[in-house]
């Protein structure tokens, strides 16, 4: 039959019919659809795999490179992954483009590590929730100042303070420019210089939970893949047309209408993160988008003839792309970054990126086989995984709003234990405290401690 259908096709036209072909998975059947299924899962996830090698590639180039050129560099492979795709003659060239796109997402890393240390931690989050296109950032980010914090670990101590200042819009001999440099300063001579990231599963001494807090990262990504998002933004228009038994050309109306929902969506989280908190727009973003899928589990189960079932799993995906956003949709990212100690920054969000761009990849190369053969037992997975959220982040993730980063560093070497670390960051003040600062106040209390063990 694929003969005849191809009859009078020539050149690109014909190419291009013969992707069509490969990654059919929707009028094929028997065996021919699983390997369609498997085509198609490997052709999409080809993109999370070139991600994967941009991210690990941030634990070599992120601190040599810089801010600045790490996220000019991420532009670049876009744009170069995207002219291979829209020019593509054949599926190769096409899986390539792909690749190199992905590789592109040290762009991302770079834009987490920047804009987490030249605003305030307050403001971080509401701006990294909005991104521009590639060309308009590889255009401007020279512009921009380089981030402070970087400049001190690389001894340019001066060029910091200069860009620290056109940050804060106050004067580069002000106060406050001196107080938090020294901050940064004293906050690297505390931290240990020599620690590699591989030596962090070897310390027996951590006195900064390293290790904790690298597991803290990784667990985050592995949740933010795992929830289901993937699921519902990459393959929205099978989904549709597969399981609910609508028509090629309504599936895509649908699906594409459902991204759009999801982006209006980023501005709740826009306007709630700096407002109730990274944990409390992770609790809720968790227990909604495990709800979503319970219900999806249900209303997949009928058969497809039901137009009411129907309906209501097309409610509950716009519904999951309403709390999929709210916390996972850049707030994951951003909270690695506040979390990483000064030294190990880099390193440690490189490594939680790849692991996010690792599930991403093992998500969408499966799913299509998943959706083929479990059918609804799919979801249940997702709402199970979601359900964790919740209570992973109640117990483990500590509050980071309002708070510098070397206020973030100290709540995780000062707190008594492990299980003691979100609540100490409860009783953090808020506010751009120094290094300097938090020392007097430690010393401040132990004199009151001394004070009253003496007149006992």
């Amino acid at each position: 039959m694929a003969v005849h259908l191809l009859i009078g096709l020539t050149g690109r036209s014909l190419q291009f019919a013969l992707i069509a072909l490969i990654v059919d998975d929707v009028n094929a059947t028997g065996a021919q659809k699983s390997h369609n299924s498997t085509s198609a899962g490997a052709v999409v996830a080809s993109f999370q795999l070139g991600a994967l090698i941009g991210a690990l590639s941030c634990i070599f180039f992120g601190d040599l490179l810089g801010r600045r050129k790490t996220v000019f560099l991420g532009s670049v492979l876009t744009i170069m992954g995207n002219l291979l795709q829209v020019s593509s003659y054949s599926l190769p060239q096409f899986v390539v483009g792909r690749i190199i796109l992905g590789m592109g997402s040290v762009q991302l890393a770079g834009l987490c590590f920047y804009l987490s240390t030249i605003f305030k931690l307050a403001m971080a989050a509401s701006v990294g929730s909005l991104f521009a296109p590639s060309s308009l950032i590889c255009l401007t980010v020279f512009c921009f100042p380089e981030s402070p914090r970087w400049l001190v670990k690389v001894n340019r101590t001066s060029q910091a303070s200069i860009s620290l200042a056109a940050y804060k819009g106050v004067p580069e001999a002000h106060d406050s420019i001196a107080a938090e440099i020294g901050g940064i300063e004293l906050s690297l001579e505390t931290s240990d210089k020599k620690i590699s990231l591989i030596e962090i599963f070897t310390l027996k001494e951590d006195a900064d939970r390293l290790l904790h807090r690298l597991l803290l990262c990784i667990g985050l990504q592995f949740l933010q893949q795992m929830c289901g998002g993937t699921l519902i933004s990459v393959y929205a228009s099978t989904i549709f047309q597969n399981n609910l038994n609508l028509d090629s050309d309504l599936a895509k109306i649908l699906a594409s209408c459902a991204l759009t929902w999801k982006f209006l969506c980023c501005f709740v989280a826009f306007f709630c993160i700096d407002r109730l908190g990274r944990r409390t727009v992770f609790i809720v973003s968790g227990t909604g988008m495990s709800l979503c899928m319970a219900a999806l589990a249900v209303t997949t189960s009928f058969s497809t003839s039901n137009k009411g079932a129907s309906i209501a799993s097309a409610t509950f995906i716009f519904l999951f792309n309403f709390f999929y956003p709210i916390g996972f949709l850049g707030g994951n990212f951003l909270y690695c970054t506040e979390i990483a100690p000064i030294q190990l920054r880099t390193a440690m969000n490189s490594v939680s990126t790849a692991n996010h761009w690792l599930w991403n990849f093992v998500v969408t190369m499966i799913t299509p086989v998943a959706l083929n053969t479990i059918g609804y037992r799919y979801y249940i997975m997702y709402a199970i995984i979601s359900a964790c959220i919740p209570i992973a982040v109640g117990l483990f993730y500590p509050e980071t709003m309002g708070r510098n980063l070397e206020m973030i560093n100290h709540v995780f070497r000062d707190a008594s234990s492990r299980w003691t670390i979100v609540a100490m960051a409860r009783s953090v003040p808020k506010g751009d405290l120094t290094e300097s600062d938090i020392l007097e106040q430690n010393n401040e209390k132990e004199d009151i401690s001394i004070e009253q063990r003496e007149n006992v």
